[in-house]
């Protein structure tokens, strides 16, 4: 019963202290002041040094070191309490130190009592002030799995307690998230959603373990929360801007769906290490991959939404590195790894080994080899799947059937001339007989029996006697005129392939004599005579160059170069030679006739021999000489006919 009675004491004093404490706590500084001031000024008149002046000046010094200092000055007792320790930066000058002790306790909340001619000063006790327990607003459907939350700068841990006691289940929060501040809003949304958005709204992540356990995760270093190309929340790496000494980089890896489904890849990077975008695509994109060698480099790039193996290509596309993938697994290292290398056999249909080899571009070429298999018209390419892949769509592109022409080329020459031949010539010789023709033109030889039966009958009727010629003696009369209108037709073909040039030549050649003599000096000079025989030719040459169009046009280039002999030759010099040239752009459809006119070219020669003087004398010149006289004019149209065969 005593024990009882001393327990109920000690209870009530606690209770008292406490209330005298709660209420000097509460009390108002005014009047804490007053009763302070009541204090000091009774206890100037026992202690002189209160009313005294004072010269202090403080600077960075404790509140200890301060009250010390005042005391010696002023000869007064001063008790500190440990929990008075703050800095003074003060002047006083001319203050009593009643006055200063006011100013203190008024400053720093400091208390002061008094047993004797002591002083205690203490820190005023602060009340501490209730906070009431604010509300978390979370709500939960159990029947279609809703929560929903209006979140207002609450404490991540409550609100995890609160959503695990409404929906029975287990949302964990780490340590270092415990006192982490959140605010959302969302009305109802499904459950997962839910959590996962009140993770964006906050910059953290939620994961959820194969228990069925989510838990809230802080970002780790570069990572940040952003909205998917399907509209959904994620997490991503980003390689933050660094300056050491180059400029920084920073990549942006993202992914989103296409309506099959397939995962497409967007990538924004800048001066990014190669590695890393390769391992954040990789992980944007859920595939497996493995990593034979050390990939070196970095790469500036900007892709949007593209497959996993388009951006590996376009990434790795100039580099040492390629990637392979077998088995639902990349990978991906150096070109010349075992493993890493492709083979592939192209076989053309339409085009010959040569020219399809030349026209790959080189740099394709690097790191891949190429063999020709000329029995099988085929090639052997060996290197990386990348860039095999890529020559071979190319050798597909250009493995097409390539056209042929088939050209028809009409030659008309339309010649038109007149040759006039005329005089008198007369000789010696052994076989001359008499005979010729005298229509359609004078062409006659009187032999030496004849001329003498006509002058023998000139002697019998006159009483002139002209004589008798000799019995070898001979008299030629010339006079014909022949005139000639002929049409030359040739009618060549020529085949080629597209885009060759297909040439026609047709000609004749005369040769001339050149003499060389040239004079060796020695003791006995010796004359060397040298006779060279020089080629002259004419020729009809017609090249043509066609070019097919989409749309069955043809496009020819065509160049006619004619040349032809003029007249009779000079002795030992060069012939006469007359020459035309023509060259055009044309287009035609396919079996279109074109006609190449114009080209006309005239031929005039006139010769004659005579008695010197006797040749050149008016109407007297028609029996001292011969003469021949020849014009002609040449007209050549070319017809060209294009047929396009597949």
């Amino acid at each position: 019963m005593r024990i009882l009675l001393y327990r109920l004491l000690l209870i009530s004093s606690l209770y008292f202290c406490l209330s005298a404490l709660s209420a000097k706590a509460q009390e108002n500084p005014a009047e804490r002041l007053a009763k302070i001031e009541n204090r000091l000024k009774a206890l100037s008149v026992m202690v002189p040094g209160l009313n005294q002046k004072v010269q202090l000046s403080m600077s960075g010094a404790t509140a200890p070191e301060f009250l010390r200092a005042l005391a010696q000055s002023n000869n007064l007792n001063i008790n500190i309490d440990p929990q008075v320790n703050f800095k003074v930066y003060y002047n006083f000058t001319n203050e009593t130190a009643l006055n200063v002790l006011l100013f203190v306790a008024k400053e720093y909340d400091l208390d002061i009592n008094l047993i004797g001619s002591i002083m205690t000063i203490t820190k005023v006790p602060v009340a501490k002030t209730v906070i009431p327990t604010k509300e978390i607003k979370v709500t939960y459907s159990g029947a279609n799995d809703h929560l929903g939350f209006d979140l207002s700068n609450d404490t991540l841990s409550l609100v995890a307690k609160k959503i695990g006691q409404l929906s029975q289940k287990n949302v964990v929060v780490p340590v270092n998230l415990l006192s982490k501040m959140v605010t959302a809003f969302i009305n109802a949304a499904p459950f997962e959603t839910a959590l996962d958005k009140l993770a964006y709204a906050n910059g953290l992540k939620l994961n959820k373990t194969n228990d069925n356990v989510y838990i809230f995760q802080a970002l780790g270093e570069g990572e940040e929360t952003y909205i998917t190309g399907d509209n959904t929340t994620g997490v991503r790496k980003v390689n933050k801007a660094t300056t050491t000494g180059t400029q920084g980089s920073a990549s942006n890896v993202s992914s989103a769906r296409d309506t099959k489904g397939e995962k497409l890849i967007s990538v924004d990077a800048l001066n990014t290490p190669i590695l890393d975008l390769i391992k954040s695509a990789t992980a944007e994109a859920g595939v497996n991959y493995f990593i034979y060698s050390d990939i070196k480099g970095t790469v500036t790039t900007r892709l949007n939404k593209i497959s996993y193996d388009n951006f590996l290509t376009a990434l790795l596309q100039g580099t040492e590195y390629t990637f392979k993938r077998e088995a639902g697994v990349y990978l991906i290292g150096d070109r010349k790894l075992e493993g890493l290398r492709s083979h592939r056999i192209v076989q053309l249909q339409h085009r010959s080994l040569d020219t399809v080899q030349m026209m790959i571009p080189t740099d394709w070429k690097k790191g891949v080899e190429i063999k020709e298999f000329r029995e099988q018209n085929t090639l052997l390419l060996s290197g990386s799947a990348p860039q095999i892949n890529e020559i071979e769509n190319y050798i597909r592109q250009l493995d097409r059937v390539v056209p042929m022409v088939l050209i028809e080329v009409t030659l008309v020459d339309i010649r038109k001339g007149k040759v006039i031949k005329t005089g008198i010539s007369a000789g010696v010789s052994d076989s001359v007989k008499t005979g010729g023709s005298i229509l359609p033109g004078l062409d006659y030889t009187f032999g030496a029996n004849s001329i003498n039966s006509f002058l023998s009958k000139l002697g019998n009727n006159n009483s002139i006697n002209l004589g008798r010629v000799t019995p070898n003696f001979y008299v030629k009369l010339s006079a014909l005129e022949n005139n000639s209108n002929v049409e030359i037709r040739s009618v060549p073909k020529l085949s080629t392939l597209n885009g060759h040039l297909a040439n026609l030549s047709i000609g004749s050649s005369r040769y001339y004599s050149q003499k060389t003599q040239n004079i060796v000096p020695s003791i006995n000079a010796q004359t060397v005579i040298t006779e060279q025989y020089t080629e002259v030719k004419a020729n009809l040459e017609i090249m043509i160059r066609p070019i097919v169009s989409g749309d069955d046009q043809v496009t020819l280039n065509i160049k006619v170069d004619i040349s032809d002999f003029i007249g009779n030759p000079p002795l030992n010099a060069p012939p006469p030679k007359s020459t035309s040239t023509f060259t055009s752009i044309i287009r035609a459809k396919n079996e279109d006739m074109i006609v190449l006119g114009g080209l006309e070219r005239t031929e005039n020669s006139e010769s004659g021999s005579g008695i010197p003087l006797l040749s050149r004398i008016p109407i007297i010149k028609w029996l001292f000489s011969s003469r021949e006289k020849s014009n002609n004019k040449v007209v050549t149209l070319v017809f060209i006919k294009p047929t396009i065969l597949y």
